[in-house]
């Protein structure tokens, strides 16, 4: 069987991509799977041709050359470009994972299945009136975009005794501290806010907020990575737990959040055998939710869910992302899981062309027995 041609669909400047370490990963274990691997923008495609520009590593560079079309496709591009979008819906390529919503519409979709709502805080979209209805119900909200990462552009607001203490970070992770006398300025402040902080036409909204300082002053929430592995089947790879800083909204690593395993954070608050049922409730939760996903969206390939552990254990899904990072795993100290979380999509992605092949050869011997009939 020939080497299967696996292509890595990205964001590309000149020679620069947004996770130029990863990539160089994905391209050397693909080498190492007996794959071929290359990391190409929506700009490098050639339909007409059949032929595709693709990069890989070359020392600390990289270097392009013309590759054939790809058996598979892995979609990673997570910021857009123009035309990346028509690009997408043209269906060139056999892609491993198909396109997502954004967390709004992923939030409603889930509070609507009843395998899932119970593990949904409740969330509405973002106005004066909407804020006011959520206070009534929630000493703690959240503001965030629905089409936001790594904790950029989020707020956390929290009631106290002389009015609101907001605290925030802005597009450039920049702090913000501010306590309110009334609803009414706070009110002002977030318009402005959700203004300047607004991420290309998207919207934001508010979102029950949850008491997530198992470690007195810092926010911690797990990151669950659940992939296909090598028979395209479902399996949680691994997961471990982001402790935000003092008076951070979030508990993202980018924002300066550091990482834990799962258990040293729970034994803290909750015995073994309570830890260990947390632990199986968030593996149920992640199997459910991307059940769901495939149901309404097609193929994917492998999802990250940020969950929220309240003191008392309950679990809740904050969010799911189709293109997670998996640095938590190395800041853990688990290369094992760095490495594993490297290689299954490029194992699923070697399935998925076997299965293809095969469903060719099925579809040529159906036509050779019809044609063997008419005879």
């Amino acid at each position: 069987m020939a080497k299967p041609v696996i292509g890595i669909l990205t964001w590309r400047e000149g020679h620069s991509f947004k996770e130029p370490g990863y990539f160089r990963s994905l391209v050397r274990e693909g080498q190492k799977l007996g794959a071929t691997v290359f990391i190409f923008s929506h700009k490098d495609a050639f339909p007409d041709k059949k032929q595709v520009r693709g990069y890989v590593p070359d020392g600390n560079t990289w270097t392009s050359r013309i590759f054939p079309w790809p058996d598979v496709v892995i979609d990673r591009c997570r910021t857009a470009q123009e035309g990346y979008s028509e690009f997408r819906k043209q269906k060139h390529f056999v892609y491993a994972n198909h396109t997502f919503t954004n967390k709004m519409s992923a939030t409603r979709l889930f509070s609507n299945e009843e395998g899932l709502k119970k593990w949904i805080p409740a969330t509405v979209d973002y106005n004066a009136q909407n804020l006011v209805r959520m206070f009534k119900n929630h000493r703690i909200v959240y503001i965030k975009p629905g089409n936001g990462t790594g904790g950029k552009s989020i707020v956390k607001i929290s009631r106290v005794k002389d009015g609101y203490r907001l605290l925030g970070r802005t597009k450039g992770y920049a702090k913000r501290n501010v306590i309110f006398r009334n609803l009414t300025s706070l009110t002002n402040w977030l318009n402005n806010w959700v203004r300047q902080e607004r991420i290309r036409k998207g919207s934001f909204m508010i979102q029950q907020g949850l008491d997530l300082e198992l470690l007195p002053g810092h926010v911690s929430d797990m990151r669950l990575l659940i992939q296909k592995n090598d028979q395209g089947k479902w399996e949680v790879t691994g997961e471990g737990m982001r402790i935000g800083g003092v008076n951070n909204p979030t508990s993202n690593l980018h924002g300066g959040g550091r990482a834990s395993t799962t258990e040293a954070v729970l034994h803290k608050r909750f015995t073994p055998e309570k830890t260990r049922e947390i632990i199986a409730e968030c593996h149920n939760l992640a199997h459910g939710v991307v059940t769901v996903i495939e149901k309404h969206f097609g193929r994917m390939l492998e999802y990250g869910l940020d969950i929220g552990i309240d003191k008392q254990g309950s679990v809740w899904l904050i969010e799911v992302n189709p293109k997670p990072g998996r640095e938590l795993f190395r800041k853990m100290g688990r290369r094992d899981l760095y490495q594993q979380s490297i290689r299954r999509p490029l194992q699923y992605a070697i399935y998925l062309n076997e299965q293809e092949q095969k469903q060719e050869q099925k579809q040529e011997q159906k036509q050779e027995q019809k044609q063997e009939q008419e005879k």
